[in-house]
């Protein structure tokens, strides 16, 4: 039930759902130590945040497919970047 709700809500948005993860779950605190690191990634990188947030593991941190997940949110992250310059062309 809960992969569901968090695929829909990166559906709506990688920044929107990175948000309310973080307000209504422990998952952001449980992969990241501090604020700053998620912050960051909240602004720069939203999807590979996102995907990283997802893979963690408690005990193991990410492995894996894990970090494919993350891989390919930092695929997302680069084309969005990549699409936005191409279209101010």
């Amino acid at each position: 039930m809960g992969c569901c709700i968090f695929a829909a809500m990166a559906a709506i948005g990688p920044r929107v759902a990175l948000v309310i993860t973080w307000l209504f779950t422990n998952l952001v605190d449980r992969a990241f130590n501090g604020v700053l690191l998620p912050l960051a990634g909240l602004l720069l990188l939203p999807w590979t945040t996102l995907g990283y947030v997802f893979a963690y593991a408690p005990v193991v941190g990410v492995r894996g497919i894990g970090w494919i997940v993350v891989l390919c949110g930092l695929l997302l992250d680069l084309s969005s970047y990549g699409s936005g310059a191409r279209a101010r062309r």
